[in-house]
């Protein structure tokens, strides 16, 4: 495997800009046509001389490293394992190309690449009090899995750097004191251009409230009353949607009516959070069926804690009390992305749920969420 960044000790690169790029890609190159980051340890490919890299799992390995880190610098294997110095690796030497050049080309780095925290201090102020509340409960899911505490606090310290507010909440939710900030490798940097920019936030681009291509659940099982389904598949079709009849199991469920409904997806193989909206049927006799089945509760409260709309027909309103899904948000106000339908108002209501699918109803959320 003929790879130009591979060249006899002692050598170097000509000053090349074609060939400083293929010495950067071949690495990608290789990965695609040998099948595997490990490709260089294949016999065939590995040199004379053993390597030793950080580098773990993956395809092709010929060894089994032990220890629990695959990184440098780091605390926990006292360093190791350690970079080859200057008079061991390898090092490039500044060297004149042309007998007429007062100085050396010399490649250094911009001033700011030590600014380490600008960027991220403006992606986290540049999204919305939901987003940075999810942004600090990923932290805490993640770290919360850290077993060193000291690996925990030097995190939240780094984190200080960018934002204080989001380093504060994550002392208070891991029982830790907030610790220093860590030294930075830029004291000083410049001030940035902008303090927050709408562009880095999803939230601040909800596209154009459409629900074209958008995948709704539609629970059915035998008796389920069929004309408010078909108006709703109607309307949803007309909308660019995509409806999908989900039952207990696949096959042909026979409504009320006498209408057959063919399920293309059951709640176990297609879990409710695949799904952009939630349809509950009308039909004592398929709300009984559905209720009968575990999975009904689970799928009803993966969409509601997923913050999606659900539309609920006629006696389906039971199947959200089994799931004790309340009706009304936390604080008592009416829930918008949450539409009860009769026969007499389903017109409204699909309207109602067309126009609530684009729009996650984030005021449901608790931390921590309620029983």
């Amino acid at each position: 495997a003929f790879c130009t960044a591979h060249i006899v000790p002692g050598l170097d690169f000509t000053n090349d800009p074609l060939l400083a790029g293929r010495i950067h890609s071949y690495v990608d190159t290789q990965i695609s046509r040998l099948g595997g980051p490990n490709f260089h340890e294949l016999p065939i490919n590995a040199p004379i001389a053993q390597v030793h890299n950080n580098q773990r799992d993956g395809m092709h390995r010929q060894a089994i490293h032990r220890g629990r880190v695959s990184y440098e610098p780091n605390s926990l294997a006292g360093g190791a394992p350690f970079q080859a110095g200057a008079d061991q690796g390898f090092a490039s030497i500044a060297k004149r190309i042309d007998a007429k050049e007062s100085a050396d080309k010399v490649r250094i780095k911009p001033e700011k690449f030590a600014d380490h925290y600008t960027q991220a201090r403006l992606f986290f102020e540049s999204q919305t009090e939901v987003e940075k509340a999810h942004i600090g409960n990923a932290f805490r899911f993640e770290l919360s899995k850290v077993t060193v505490p000291a690996i925990r606090e030097r995190v939240v310290a780094s984190l200080l750097n960018a934002s204080p507010e989001l380093a504060a909440r994550l002392a208070q939710d891991l029982g830790m004191e907030l610790p220093a900030a860590l030294p930075k490798a830029l004291e000083n940097p410049a001030a940035p251009e902008i303090e927050s920019s709408p562009a880095l936030s999803l939230l601040a681009r909800p596209g154009d409230g459409g629900i074209r291509t958008r995948k709704i659940a539609i629970l059915v099982a035998n008796g389920v009353e069929g004309a408010s389904l078909g108006k709703l598949v109607s309307a949803l079709v007309a909308a660019g949607a995509v409806p999908r009849l989900v039952g207990a199991r696949l096959g042909t469920y026979v409504g009320a009516g006498g209408e057959k409904f063919a399920a293309d997806a059951t709640m176990e193989n297609s879990p409710g959070f695949l799904f952009d909206a939630l349809v509950l049927p009308d039909g004592a006799a398929a709300v009984e069926s559905l209720s009968k089945d575990a999975h009904t509760l689970e799928f009803l409260r993966a969409q509601y804690w997923h913050c999606k709309a659900i539309l609920a027909f006629g006696a389906s309103e039971a199947l959200l009390a089994d799931a004790q899904v309340p009706l009304v948000l936390p604080d008592g106000s009416t829930d918008a992305g949450l539409i009860l339908a009769d026969a007499a108002n389903a017109e409204d209501a699909i309207a109602s749920f067309i126009a609530a699918i684009p729009v996650r109803q984030f005021d449901r959320e608790n931390d921590p969420p309620k029983g």
